[in-house]
């Protein structure tokens, strides 16, 4: 902790979420803080901005992602699914194996680039079966779980809510509330997607609102805490807004930006 002028210890945290296989940034990301919080995400399977990137065109090409992308922009998830399912009889790949060895091999950089101490959750793209083979002792993995930093309760719930994307990590609604609930009552409550608000869910590239919880809306309103911080939507029509007593903050930009949020106090 850092020292002000007139002797009180400070407490600076930063935080990152959708880190999107961005480990040259992410070592970075710590530099002055006393600790580092990951909001999930940390695979790359294909970048909406660049479909050159992720796991998608390195087996498939960047031709067939922008075809990808096409489809889901349009909401014509089922043609998605079809498409891929087309692609990986024609690579003769099992595809499940393949994805685990690509995404082990971004693990191993991305958990290598976390400073001491981070605390981390998952994202909706994660495959949290590996993160115990990847998260060496300076990273603590908590999911429905508080922790203690600064003298400040964070909480931490992650993973997403299920979508007609299909993506590794999306659980029930109601498995997801009981998470929030475990959790209780925080200072700053920690997760991988927003509360169940329109600016808040709306992503204005993909012309899509995502998956927002209610449950977490719900205990924002009850519970009342000092921040809610998330990541999920990439470009929200609203990075922040208040909620009652608690500012709720997107942090989800580090993929692009290379540059975690600031909570000091």
């Amino acid at each position: 902790m850092a020292s002000t002028p007139g002797g009180n210890q400070r407490t600076r945290v930063h935080v990152v979420s959708d880190v999107h296989g961005n480990a040259q940034d992410l070592a970075r990301a710590g530099e002055g803080a006393d600790a580092l919080i990951c909001l999930g995400d940390l695979v790359l399977f294909l970048d909406y901005a660049d479909h050159s990137r992720g796991i998608f065109p390195d087996l498939f090409g960047a031709g067939n992602a922008d075809r990808i992308v096409e489809l889901r922009t349009a909401r014509r998830f089922e043609e998605a699914r079809e498409f891929q399912r087309r692609l990986w009889a024609d690579i003769g790949t099992d595809k499940a194996a393949a994805i685990e060895k690509a995404v082990r091999k971004q693990y191993a950089e991305l958990f290598a680039a976390f400073p001491v101490p981070t605390y981390a959750t998952y994202g909706n793209v994660d495959m949290p079966p590996l993160w115990k083979e990847y998260a060496g002792p300076g990273t603590t993995v908590l999911d429905g779980q508080r922790v203690e930093i600064g003298g400040r309760t964070f909480g931490f719930v992650g993973g997403g809510l299920r979508t007609p994307m299909r993506t590794p990590y999306e659980i029930d609604d109601e498995e997801y509330a009981a998470k929030i609930e475990a959790v209780g009552e925080v200072d700053v409550l920690c997760t991988h997607i927003p509360p169940e608000v329109p600016e808040l869910v709306y992503d204005t590239v993909a012309r899509r609102f995502e998956r927002g919880s209610r449950a977490l809306l719900d205990a924002i309103r009850r519970t009342r805490p000092r921040y809610s911080l998330f990541g999920h939507v990439h470009q929200p029509l609203a990075r922040r807004m208040r909620i009652g007593a608690t500012e709720c903050v997107n942090v989800g930009h580090f993929a692009s930006s290379g540059r975690p949020w600031r909570l000091e106090w």
